[in-house]
């Protein structure tokens, strides 16, 4: 990477490379510091696999971790974690990156770690621990500032990975908070914890430390005081010994631990020149700055220097590449920083530095890193702009955890009364098969009021809901034809709409029996998304024309349109997304037909994984989907597991009726089952039971797995008991073992 690339930031992908590369670099061991080699090695002799370090910010629990990486023979690996990694894809996108320093395997499956919600839990999450698993000799793994990703989804999905962890390597947790999963860990006697209690320094260590910073001068009466004052809390006794270092009275020192770090952080401070000063509030807006981003962000020209000013006066500024390129401040100086720019500049002040850090990212690829200081700065409307725009990427990326809480912080109201956000909501939750929030996105959408908007935004609206109600077909076939050409009427050749339109105005030619006309609304789709380059209607459209190839009999054809569906998937890293069924369905069955069994089985239970979110939200693509499922499965030789799906296609149609010829094509599939007995063949998981499935990978208790789910105690054990039954096992180390082997868990 040349050096205006780092400094700049021109470029898309080497801006997200290098910050990336930044959170995954061991940071050096910090001078001066005491060492805390006998909590290392008891840690390391623990053996225990799992080393947890819980306390408060200032503990010095990052100093432990760089002073244990320094001094491994092992391979070791990092992970620094921040705010934009509270989501299980990022998350463990993170720390794919690191591992892959020690395992090949880990290289291979940055890309996939895409999953969303169980989808993370149930795929990503078991891909990543299996190469953990797979790791060429022994390794230690540190994941620092873990309280960033204390949600739900982050703990199971970083607790699958630590059951893989091998014998003789080490997974190390730094967080401000005991992480739920170590309790649970605790109690299987597989963790090993250090906290306050072991962090806080003595007299003996404070003396080290005050003689390394320039303060031995400080008499034991006094060292005794100040440690005491301090309750041994590093970070405190570090500053006052910088105080004393600059003649201060550092034993003067009273209050709690935030009174105290404000108190020695301003007498630090106070000793800078005033610009310098200046420099460090104002960067202090930015999680991770660049001389170039400081430039933009504080309009200024010397961010260079004034960095390396800092670096070389050890102003707790924390390198994150081996170029001086990208730095980030010790988190609790940070947040001291932000306060104080607060204070002595004002809130408006404030806001300003993040509306010029929103558009510096913006304009150097990084838009959710923009709407992280556009909701700082308090710009709602355009943090709801963007938000809106970002929507369906961010769901293609697995990062909809993300989106969600940026809804959180806009507020409801709001959300309701911006349309474009209402739109792309609703999509991403139809699109998943959530049921429950996609009826509730669905009910704003069709109450808003169209007249509340300027007159040159109600098409483009009412096109919009058209679309969402053609999908959803809660109406009936003849109104999603009625849906959809309103929306191939309205979604002009420039829209970034016009592929969706183009499927669903395919789809909806499909529920009339109209194959010709499908057919030229597939293929254009099909070309009009490969240029707007939006996976979703390619992965959708391919599978359609190759269904219409087979049944004229061409199965050549058929294979080529299979393959590019499949190939689609991979490319987007959205393997199982809902809307992968049908497309994973059909190169299944087209598989089968060529002769390759094994090929077949394996797409096949991709198709099964995925159908998971197949709900009436979208009925005719869950239905279809399904159909090809069960076709499959007779082309395997399996009726039984036909039989099964067709009773799931019962229960949609029992939800929307009125398919059109979807239904009578359910009717002929029952009807052609129906001509041979069931011997044998398989009982497949349901969806409900695929999506608890994931969680017995973790210590979850039953009633613990009922609460991710919002289901019963009740409910999760009589579904444990049926997937015990359809795998044939007898314990949860099985189930997975089973399913696993299956293709259910995993790849």
């Amino acid at each position: 990477m040349t050096e205006t690339l780092r400094e700049t930031g021109v470029g898309t992908p080497d801006l997200h490379a290098v910050l990336l590369h930044g959170k995954t670099q061991p940071p050096p061991p910090r001078p001066g510091a005491v060492s805390r080699s006998a909590l290392i090695d008891r840690a390391r002799t623990s053996g225990a696999r799992v080393v947890s370090v819980t306390a408060p910010a200032g503990y010095g629990k990052s100093t432990l971790l760089a002073e244990w990486a320094a001094s491994e023979d092992r391979t070791v690996a990092w992970a620094s974690l921040d705010r934009t990694d509270a989501d299980p894809a990022s998350l463990l996108s993170v720390i794919a990156a690191a591992a892959a320093s020690f395992s090949p395997a880990a290289a291979g499956v940055v890309s996939e770690m895409r999953g969303i919600g169980t989808g993370a839990l149930g795929r990503s999450a078991p891909m990543l621990a299996g190469a953990l698993a797979a790791a060429p000799a022994p390794f230690v793994l540190f994941v620092d500032d873990l309280h960033w990703a204390d949600s739900h989804e982050c703990q199971d999905a970083l607790e699958v990975l630590l059951g893989r962890v091998p014998a003789g390597s080490h997974v190390v947790l730094a967080s401000r908070r005991e992480p739920a999963l170590v309790g649970r860990l605790r109690v299987a006697g597989d963790a090993w914890e250090i906290t306050t209690a072991d962090l806080s320094l003595d007299h003996a260590s404070a003396r080290v430390l005050f003689d390394h910073a320039g303060a031995a001068d400080v008499d034991d009466a006094d060292l005794h005081t100040i440690v005491e004052r301090c309750e041994g809390w590093p970070t405190g006794l570090s500053l006052c010994a910088l105080v004393a270092r600059s003649g201060g009275d550092a034993a003067s020192v009273t209050g709690d631990d935030r009174f105290v770090a404000d108190f020695l952080y301003r007498e630090c401070l106070a000793r800078l020149p005033e610009d310098t000063q200046v420099f460090l509030r104002r960067a202090a807006v930015l999680d991770q700055f660049s001389a170039a981003s400081c430039n933009a962000v504080l309009d200024i020209e010397d961010a260079r220097a004034r960095l390396r000013d800092l670096e070389d006066a050890n102003l707790f500024l924390i390198g994150l590449d081996h170029h001086r390129g990208w730095f980030r401040f010790h988190a609790l100086f940070r947040e001291f920083l932000q306060t104080e720019l607060e204070r002595a500049e004002g809130a408006a002040a404030v806001a300003a530095l993040h509306r010029r850090a929103a558009r510096w990212h913006d304009d150097h690829g990084m838009p959710a890193q923009a709407v992280e200081h556009l909701l700082l700065a308090g710009e709602i409307e355009s943090a709801a702009e963007r938000i809106a725009e970002l929507g369906l990427p961010m769901y293609q990326r697995g990062r909809v955890s993300t989106v969600r809480r940026w809804l959180s912080e806009l507020g409801d109201g709001l959300v309701r009364t911006y349309p474009p956000l209402v739109v792309s909501m609703t999509w991403t939750a139809v699109l998943l098969g959530e049921v429950a929030a996609g009826e509730r996105w669905a009910r704003i959408l069709a109450a808003f009021d169209v007249e509340s908007l300027p007159e040159e935004d109600r098409l483009s609206f009412e096109s919009a809901r058209a679309m969402v109600r053609a999908a959803m077909c809660e109406r009936g076939h003849e109104r999603v034809v009625t849906d959809a050409a309103y929306a191939m009427k309205h979604e002009p050749p420039t829209s970034p709409w016009r592929d969706q339109a183009l499927h669903l105005w395919g789809s909806a030619r499909l529920l009339v029996d109209d194959p010709i006309g499908a057919q030229a609304a597939f293929e254009e789709a099909v070309e009009v998304a490969a240029v707007a380059g939006n996976a979703d209607t390619v992965i959708l459209s391919e599978p359609e024309l190759a269904l219409l190839a087979i049944e004229a009999g061409r199965w050549g054809a058929a294979r080529a349109h299979a393959e590019r569906g499949v190939d689609a998937i991979a490319s987007s890293h959205m393997d199982g997304y809902p809307t992968t069924a049908l497309a994973l369905a059909v190169a299944a069955r087209v598989a089968l037909h060529d002769g390759d069994r094994e090929e077949g089985a394996r797409l096949l239970s991709r198709g099964m994984r995925a159908r998971v979110g197949c709900t009436h939200l979208l009925p005719y693509l869950s239905i279809r989907a399904r159909m090809q499922l069960a076709k499959a499965h007779i082309a395997a030789g399996d009726r039984s597991a036909a039989w099964h799906l067709l009773k799931e296609i019962d229960d949609l149609l029992r939800k929307r009726p009125d398919v059109g010829a979807v239904a009578a094509q359910a009717a002929e599939l029952r009807v052609a089952l129906a001509a041979e007995p069931v011997a044998g063949g398989s009982v497949p998981l349901t969806p409900a039971e695929l999506r608890l499935l994931p969680y017995l990978q973790t210590h979850l208790t039953i009633a613990e797995i009922g609460q991710r789910l919002f289901i019963s105690r009740n409910t999760v054990s009589s579904e444990v008991g049926s997937i015990y039954r359809k795998l044939g096992v007898t314990t949860r180390g099985g189930a997975v073992d089973r399913a696993s082997a299956l293709g259910l868990l995993g790849g």
